[in-house]
């Protein structure tokens, strides 16, 4: 047992939790001179799947760039994979804030997916000899599986530009897990999809994480879709930061302290959690692009 930053008492979560995927012990993050956060203590354990909440500018990304190793904490420690951020290799796989692919854009989704194993790679590829057509072959393999894993395998070889938003977030997310990663670190994937996008999105992350033991962090502006399979949540707001399970943290009490101003949260009717009262809108869990 541990207890989590708002003081609840959490339960050892799966085995292998004991060694973490992720930890960062009294971390703070500085960009431009100016503080962000800091204080902050998570550890994220393998196979859990953790969402990063809070309003615009709040420093989110930051966090996830500072798992990569992009951006040195100002103060703490971060280890990933028990070792330093940024020397992890191919065991982190990574999504960063959406890319928009322009609709007469003609590369086949199976070849962004394949830019996750040979992306880093300079030039025009050439043609194998012999010798390592096998290679080829478990490449080619590696790129199916990642494909039929998101689900993508009917569409895989279409051009990316005529793919839906939804289609291509799940081929970006085959293309973060290509090599198999430990660690799945994900930008606002659900931002600017529609609701049934974000959910279908949202359950295929959650299967990943159950099924594959990966562990996953996703940044989020609305925590509702993902809500059914999360472990714990990180909400960062006004400098601060709690972290806990969703019930503890999405709470009256937590944001009002985070804010320093009068926050509720109200659970609709539907299970939704709706944010009323926060300095700035879009922090509220709603749905920013139903039309």
């Amino acid at each position: 047992m541990s207890f989590d930053a708002v003081g609840a008492l959490v339960p050892t979560q799966r085995s292998g939790a004991d060694a973490p995927v992720v930890s960062l012990r009294g971390v703070a993050a500085r960009v431009g001179g100016r503080t962000l956060w800091s204080g902050v203590d998570l550890t994220v354990g393998a196979g859990e799947f953790v969402a990063v909440l809070g309003p615009n500018g709040a420093g989110k990304s930051t966090l996830v760039k500072m798992v990569l190793g992009m951006v040195p904490p100002a103060a703490g420690e971060v280890r990933v994979l028990g070792g330093v951020p940024g020397r992890t290799g191919d065991r982190v796989g990574y999504l960063p804030q959406r890319r928009s692919f322009d609709a007469s854009l003609r590369i086949r989704g199976v070849d962004i997916v394949r830019l996750g194993l040979d992306g880093n790679r300079w030039g025009v590829p050439l043609p194998l000899p012999a010798r390592f057509s096998a290679r080829r072959r478990e490449q080619d393999e590696r790129v199916a599986e990642a494909i039929e894993l998101v689900g993508a395998t009917s569409y895989g070889h279409r051009p990316i530009g005529a793919c839906s938003g939804g289609e291509q977030q799940r081929l970006l997310i085959a293309q973060a897990l290509v090599r198999g990663p430990k660690l799945l670190l994900l930008d606002e994937p659900l931002d600017s999809l529609d609701l049934s996008h974000q959910g279908a999105v949202a359950a295929l992350v959650g299967r990943i994480c159950r099924e594959r033991g990966t562990s996953v962090v996703m940044v989020a502006h609305d925590v509702n879709p993902i809500l059914p399979w999360l472990d714990r949540v990180v909400y960062i707001a006004g400098g601060g930061v709690a972290a806990g399970r969703p019930e503890a943290v999405i709470t009256t009490q937590t944001l009002t302290r985070l804010y320093g101003a009068p926050v509720e949260v109200l659970r609709a009717t539907d299970g939704r959690l709706v944010v009323v009262g926060s300095p700035e809108p879009p922090a509220v869990h709603s749905d920013r692009h139903a039309s």
